[in-house]
């Protein structure tokens, strides 16, 4: 987490600052000159912190919001799902770089390129619309104690991230 993450009292921003990092994280695994495999441990730590740290302390507090569409925040679940079997598939490639890592890289990118798009349109829109600042920032607060236990906890690792993707639509309450 960065200095401007741990700042911020804004379940938004910090998902946004995800986001971002994801993105970069992206670049990284394309590139020949980067350590394609070191980011692609980052992402998958991320992805699954970022992901199941939502599921369990942010979409359950926006579910109980009237002005906030629970299909959308239902159909962002679907969506964090596709994105863990995308990120399965990569992280079973066996060489960096081959030509499955590249199609298997391209599947990812657009699982979880499709997801924020649509989680920035609509539900984090709606939280900013409906949701005040102090309970974004209590939830900002659950957030990143919730993801800050899943990263300490190793969440990236394939075996975890198998048993995420085994757990569909619910979070897998990573011990």
């Amino acid at each position: 987490m960065t200095d401007e993450q741990s700042a911020t009292q804004d379940v938004v921003e910090l998902i946004l600052d995800d986001h971002r990092t994801m993105e970069g994280l992206f670049r990284e695994m394309r590139s020949v000159e980067a350590d394609r495999g070191g980011a692609l441990r980052s992402f998958a730590e991320l992805l699954i912190a970022h992901g199941e740290a939502e599921e369990i302390k942010v979409y359950p507090a926006l579910k109980r919001y009237k002005n906030i569409d629970n299909e959308e925040v239902e159909h962002g679940e679907e969506e964090h799902a596709e994105g863990n079997e995308a990120l399965l598939a990569l992280l079973e490639v066996a060489e960096i770089g081959s030509d499955e890592w590249d199609k298997k890289l391209e599947k990812l990118v657009e699982a979880v390129t499709h997801h924020t798009d649509e989680e920035e349109r609509t539900i984090l829109n709606s939280a900013r619309e409906n949701v005040t600042d102090d309970r974004r920032a209590e939830l900002a607060a659950a957030f990143t104690a919730e993801r800050a236990r899943l990263l300490g906890a190793g969440c990236g690792d394939i075996e975890t991230v198998r048993k995420v993707v085994k757990s569909g639509t619910e979070p897998y309450r990573i011990p």
